[in-house]
């Protein structure tokens, strides 16, 4: 069947080889048997019931429903009247800061559209993997960029979204392009659990020790160290008047950090961007697994640099969003700086920067509830010095900092090789599309590396 997409009709923003040599094409509408947008009102959240899914709930190209909002049922049978998502659809979302991103809907859940959101439903001689890899692929991401219509939201409107050129290539070859890929992604998961496990582990240790007091606890009812005999000794044998373990110190959390500010270059100055200065600002903030920061969307000049408030963030910097989207936190796998939205947490006399991250994590809430402003939710400097902590000797802080670090050392590595994995993914889906790279010679690739 010849497709109904001709390269003439349709602007392409940047032309590459790979998208060339594809010969035929198809408007993403006419292999579908629909494309369903979301109801436009937003819909009630509730602490149990069916899913609603959201842009930044597929932000990195998988539905993670353990994120994911509930809504009630009414809401539900609402939402899903324009088409039930079900196992071989795609969500894609069409606006905000996560836009023209596709995720699979997952087999046996009961999820409905949330605001920004579409529902895409190949036909079923079309492997809707595939299709999810196309339109995410670089190539993708640099087409529907041309197509933002929004002011203040970055937005794809509904013909746009009909009319994406889709490669038409036999089921048999969609089938091994979205293995191959589907391994590269398996491994890529893995990681992500992985990250997840480690960073668990140091979140519930710091808990344990330095939010329940469950050693001092421990040894006020008798119990048997579970701990190394030279770290039990340094957890005191009970607690005070005031609930916390005696001689820790109750302080305001400004105590134990030092905050750094970050800046943005004049955007009317081209010769401050596009250099090799990684710039942070929230939409570069990894998922909570994955702690690390590797790389930003943006990157500066060391003229940009230089003539603005911005100044480099050493490594293992925490950096906070505090202004619009607040409370987003990272670890910097590197130096790098950020924009005036967001501080970089450094500890100080003696804290290291796992216990500060935890210890953030800790009074994340409060922080939240604390901030000002009357457009945007804002963390001052001085909201820091609202929040009190209990903090314990330098010591054993220290000696959480060298016990926990072994687990976000692993979580760095597993981040970066994450990364090159996508990117090989990102490399081998154009060349196996245009027949550079053989589905054999792919498979030993990909063999190799998972």
């Amino acid at each position: 069947m010849k497709s109904d997409f001709s390269k003439k009709t349709v602007h392409i923003p940047r032309e590459t080889k790979e998208w060339n040599e594809i010969q035929e094409w198809a408007l993403l509408s006419s292999i579908c048997d629909g494309i369903f947008d979301c109801p436009h009102s937003t819909p009630k959240i509730t602490s149990i019931g069916p899913l609603v899914v959201r842009s930044q709930d597929i932000r990195t190209g998988i539905f993670k429903k353990h994120l994911a909002a509930h809504v009630s049922d009414e809401t539900y049978l609402l939402r899903i009247a324009r088409a039930t998502p079900q196992y071989g659809d795609l969500f894609y979302s069409r606006e905000g800061t996560y836009f023209g991103i596709a995720a699979e809907v997952p087999q046996n859940t009961k999820v409905c559209l949330g605001q920004r959101m579409v529902l895409i439903r190949p036909q079923k001689n079309h492997n809707h993997i595939f299709i999810k890899y196309w339109l995410n692929s670089p190539i993708m991401v640099n087409y529907v960029a041309s197509f933002r219509d929004g002011t203040v939201a970055e937005r794809l409107n509904m013909p746009t979204i009909r009319a994406l050129p889709i490669p038409v290539f036999s089921r048999h070859k969609q089938d091994s392009i979205a293995s191959i890929l589907g391994s590269l992604d398996d491994k890529i998961d893995l990681n992500r659990r992985t990250n997840e496990t480690l960073e668990a582990m140091a979140r519930a240790m710091f808990r344990n020790w330095f939010v329940d007091f469950g050693p001092t606890r421990a040894k006020m009812a008798g119990e048997a160290p579970y701990l190394a005999p030279e770290l039990w000794e340094l957890f005191p044998d009970r607690l005070d008047d005031e609930g916390k373990p005696e001689e820790w110190e109750t302080s305001t959390f400004d105590h134990c950090i030092t905050i750094l500010t970050g800046g943005t270059p004049k955007t009317s100055v081209p010769s401050y961007w596009n250099g090799n200065i990684p710039w942070f600002s929230v939409v570069d903030a990894p998922t909570e697994s994955d702690v690390y920061v590797l790389d930003t969307t943006k990157k500066i000049t060391q003229d940009g640099l230089n003539n603005s408030a911005a100044s480099i963030l050493p490594e293992n910097t925490v950096i906070i969003s505090a202004r619009g989207t607040v409370g987003k936190l990272a670890l910097t796998s590197g130096d790098m700086t950020m924009n005036q939205s967001c501080y970089g947490i450094r500890g100080s006399n003696g804290y290291g920067q796992y216990f500060i991250l935890q210890a953030l994590k800790n009074i994340l809430n409060e922080l939240k509830n604390n901030t000002h402003g009357s457009v945007f939710d804002t963390i001052t400097r001085e909201t820091f010095s609202t929040i009190s902590t209990t903090l314990p000797s330098l010591r054993l802080a220290q000696h959480y900092e060298n016990m926990v670090s072994k687990y976000f050392k692993r979580i760095l590595v597993n981040c970066e090789e994450s990364r090159t994995l996508s990117g090989l993914r990102d490399l081998l889906l154009p060349k196996l599309m245009s027949g550079e790279i053989s589905i054999r010679d792919a498979e030993k690739m990909v063999e190799d590396v998972t």
